[in-house]
């Protein structure tokens, strides 16, 4: 007989745990999802910073250095598949 419990099992934040849940993995709580309006706000001011990048690089920058209004530019491209991620992160939007 084994008598040995694999890490993490038994243990409640450094405690041992009694009864029923004795030999069930310590699982931390669900972090709460952003709300609404978070999303919203966080969606809104990356895709200002991405606008923002696209007219400095192209309206300012590339007098300077095309090189930097290139690599500006593609920062910027970065930038919407995770303000996306970001605005469809909530509850309603899990299937």
């Amino acid at each position: 007989m084994v008598t040995d419990i694999p890490p993490g099992w038994g243990k409640d934040c450094g405690r041992e745990t009694k009864g029923a849940n004795a030999m069930s993995p310590s699982r931390e709580p669900p972090s709460r999802p952003l709300r609404l309006g978070t999303r919203k706000r966080a969606y809104f001011i990356m895709m200002g910073i991405c606008l923002l990048l696209f007219v400095l690089a192209w309206a300012v920058i590339w007098r300077y250095s095309t090189l930097a209004a290139v690599v500006m530019s593609a920062v910027a491209l970065c930038i919407p598949p995770f303000a996306a991620i970001v605005a469809n992160s909530g509850w309603a939007n899990r299937q």
